[in-house]
């Protein structure tokens, strides 16, 4: 059974920094292609930040030089480094390994 958990979740100022953490044995690794997603209060699951199998990285455009998305596989661990924070990134993030799930980490951006 694959379980993902996030953490790094929390409250920042606009322009403060945040890293996401999603910690997942038998799934974070070089063999599947994973991601971050956010959902805004009253707006659908975007994808943020996602990474292949072969490590190439894509980005929504709101993020890009913003945002970098990274693994360990030694560690099975994915990461989401969000610099420059807005009060548009305010949402629940999510991490995604292959079919699995997180539960969701609040990330809120607020002066």
């Amino acid at each position: 059974q694959v379980q993902l958990v996030e953490s790094g979740g929390g409250s920042v100022q606009p322009g403060g920094s945040l890293r996401l953490s999603c910690a997942g044995s038998g799934c974070i690794s070089s063999i599947n292609g994973m991601g971050w997603y956010r959902q805004p209060p009253g707006k659908q699951r975007e994808l943020v930040a996602g990474i292949s199998s072969g490590g190439s990285r894509n980005y929504v455009d709101s993020v890009k030089g913003r945002f970098t998305i990274s693994r360990d596989n030694a560690k099975n661990t994915m990461y989401l480094q969000m610099n420059s924070l807005k009060p548009e990134d305010t949402a629940v993030y999510y991490c995604r390994c292959a079919v699995y799930w997180g539960q969701g980490t609040q990330v809120t951006v607020s002066s």
